[in-house]
């Protein structure tokens, strides 16, 4: 039996939005994944301090928002232990559940710019059988500094080719909190929940 590719897409979705499923959709198919875990970060740790829903609430609008596609499915791995919430740790505890499997991680051309600060970097590597990175039109990637300090990066990098989407959570509260227009940047399920409870009304925090 071949192995099966896993992709690990890691995030805190507060609110997930089109943008997250067309860059899953995006690294699916380039990537050839079988499947896309969705891995909800219940506190992340550079994120310490600034006002997020609750992980009940963004774990139910994760699952509203990938619940019509079979190859996206949530994961529990982080909800379901204590913080600090750093991904080696996740990324291990996922080889431990998926050990016959390739887990190939996702993140975006910033986030690999950034890896070197990360929580043991170079452990975070070995851990991953291959890191998929987003590369918006026109983006660089200079691995010679990455190679320097994270030697053996380059072996474990695919490139995703993404469109240029300027979406992000962040803006999508900023519009709610506005009193915008903001209905068609979410899937119409988690629109609905952030209606139904009235989500990001109160105050905005970059």
């Amino acid at each position: 039996m071949s192995k099966k590719r896993i992709g690990i897409f890691g995030g805190t979705f507060d609110p997930p939005h089109v943008g997250h499923l067309i860059l899953a959709m995006e690294a699916s198919d380039q990537l050839n994944l079988d499947q896309i875990l969705w891995v909800l970060t219940p506190d992340p740790p550079h994120k310490q301090g600034k006002k997020i829903a609750s992980i009940d609430v963004r774990t139910r609008m994760v699952i509203a928002a990938i619940e019509n596609d079979p190859g996206f499915n949530i994961s529990y791995v982080d909800i379901s232990r204590p913080g600090p919430h750093y991904v080696l740790d996740m990324m291990i505890l996922l080889r431990n559940e998926f050990p016959n499997n390739e887990l190939v991680y996702l993140m975006g051309g910033d986030s690999l710019h950034d890896l070197p600060k990360w929580h043991k970097p170079k452990e975070f590597i070995v851990a991953c059988d291959k890191i998929g990175v987003m590369r918006r039109p026109g983006e660089k990637i200079d691995f010679r500094d990455l190679k320097d300090a994270l030697p053996g990066i380059s072996n474990k990098v695919e490139f995703i080719d993404a469109p240029l989407l300027e979406i992000s959570s962040n803006q999508i509260r900023y519009l709610i909190s506005s009193k915008k227009p903001y209905r068609y940047y979410l899937p119409f399920k988690v629109y609905k929940i952030i209606e139904e409870m009235h989500l990001y009304r109160d105050e905005f925090e970059d």
